[in-house]
């Protein structure tokens, strides 16, 4: 009974979460809740079940609160602006360093964590400098798409903190030994950047070379001329300095302040001295104390990005709901027998190294809460009956798994900011960006298990 009833709860959170018809919230409360109430438990006991879920992700879910408004608080305060109008003097008018500049300003962009901010910033500053020299758009969405979703393995970006909250750790531990793999993956990325911008830069040498012919109307068949270069290369800046009310919230004098007080943040992280949520709350302290004194003022900046903490806070709290009853009411370990009986003994020890391959492709299937609080947890008990640890199929899922995946997964709000934005077709932008985002994934895969960190062969 509770074998069928766990499959049946997998596949209504499946359902819920696939059709777009509810939230996250709803879907993780709502369908376990029944099915427990099905299978014979009494509300008391639910309550437990509830009470041991939502601790164990109570972490979790402070970190991420606090992470979102401590960035939040750094953008308003202009720490990332410096190196936005950097990343776009650098660009110049050469195809091969736009591309470059793309990458890397959508990893800056991306250190808070949120898809839609990075898209918001990296593609109308970028936008002008490809259409002036006829780059395609296509260019444009994929190399943001991959440094943002290189950056989104950190704990703070969502996968990692997913992934940590279904198996119950913290997610530091499922970060840390991957930041080796994921440098190496910032550096392939950087290396595809590279070679599309000399791809880019050929095409269009060609494209100059071939013969106009006469009354065919040039740029203007297909839309307004393209600005020159220079032009466009000395405006784009602006697009992402201080505009209106904005401007007034901008703390140049306190860069190197903040930016240290970033830096150590990040050290504090990796190192593990302190709790991840203990380390964002205090730097949020800090952040607000220095950059916005008064309550007025960091009453403001709370409320400014307190929708998009609490949006996230309350997933993970219903995550909790969902895992606490799944696991103490047995589903969880019915459905791993049951799985376990039906696979073949001789992939089991080699479930991470499966998972990490095709942890791209998944993307296009499931998004992260489907994924992480739906599937991961089938998995890693399938896993524990052949010796593979919880966290070993943990760290081989974000190396693609919605983090250089979520670019190309119309299952992401952000996804359709990503290609609407740019005004590229949400197909030519799959097919294109795909492989591109698979082979980085793989090199990040390789690495970590050249590390260690994922295994080839487990027991």
């Amino acid at each position: 009974m509770l074998t069928i009833m766990g499959f049946a709860t997998i596949a209504a959170v499946l359902g819920l979460l696939l059709s777009n018809r509810v939230t996250a919230v709803v879907a993780l409360t709502a369908a376990p809740v029944v099915a427990a109430l099905v299978a014979g438990f009494s509300p008391g006991e639910i309550g437990e079940f509830v009470a041991s879920g939502i601790g164990g992700v109570a972490g979790t879910a402070a970190m991420f609160v606090f992470a979102i408004l401590y960035f939040g608080v750094m953008r308003d305060a202009g720490l990332f602006d410096p190196v936005i109008r950097r990343v776009l003097a650098f660009a110049g008018s050469n195809p091969v360093t736009i591309a470059v500049a793309t990458v890397l300003l959508a990893m800056a962009a991306h250190l808070d964590g949120a898809g839609a901010t990075t898209f918001l910033i990296t593609i109308p500053a970028m936008l002008p400098l490809y259409d002036a020299l006829g780059m395609r758009r296509l260019v444009l969405t994929a190399l943001t798409g991959l440094g943002a979703g290189i950056m989104n393995m950190v704990p703070w970006g969502g996968p990692t903190a997913r992934a940590a909250t279904t198996i119950g750790v913290d997610a530091n531990a499922v970060w840390v030994p991957l930041i080796p793999a994921q440098v190496v993956g910032i550096a392939a990325c950087v290396g595809i950047a590279y070679l599309l911008g000399r791809r880019e830069r050929t095409r269009i040498a060609r494209l100059a070379e071939a013969p106009v012919a006469a009354g065919a109307g040039g740029p203007s068949a297909s839309g307004p001329a393209p600005a020159p270069a220079s032009a466009s290369a000395s405006a784009a800046p602006d697009a992402v300095g201080p505009a209106g009310d904005d401007a007034d919230l901008r703390r140049p004098r306190l860069f190197w302040v903040n930016a240290a007080l970033t830096l150590a943040t990040v050290a504090v992280l990796v190192s593990g001295v302190v709790p991840p949520e203990l380390a964002f709350i205090l730097a949020l302290v800090v952040a607000l104390l220095v950059n916005y004194p008064g309550l007025t003022a960091q009453t403001e900046r709370i409320n400014a990005h307190a929708q998009g903490a609490i949006l996230m806070a309350s997933t993970l709290l219903a995550a909790g709901v969902f895992l606490g009853i799944m696991e103490e009411s047995g589903m969880i370990e019915g459905m791993a027998t049951a799985m376990t009986a039906a696979m073949p003994a001789s992939l089991g020890p080699g479930l991470p190294l499966i998972v990490g391959v095709l942890a791209v492709p998944l993307s296009l299937l499931f998004g992260p809460d489907a994924y992480y609080f739906a599937v991961l947890p089938v998995l890693t008990a399938v896993g524990d009956a052949f010796g593979v640890p919880p966290i070993a199929l943990a760290q081989a899922s974000i190396v693609g798994e919605e983090t250089v995946g979520f670019p190309i997964s119309p299952l992401t709000g952000s996804f359709y900011l990503l290609t609407g934005l740019a005004g590229v077709s949400i197909g030519a932008h799959i097919r294109f960006l795909l492989p591109l985002a698979w082979a980085v994934s793989l090199v990040v895969l390789a690495v970590a298990v050249l590390t260690g960190v994922v295994p080839l062969w487990a027991g």
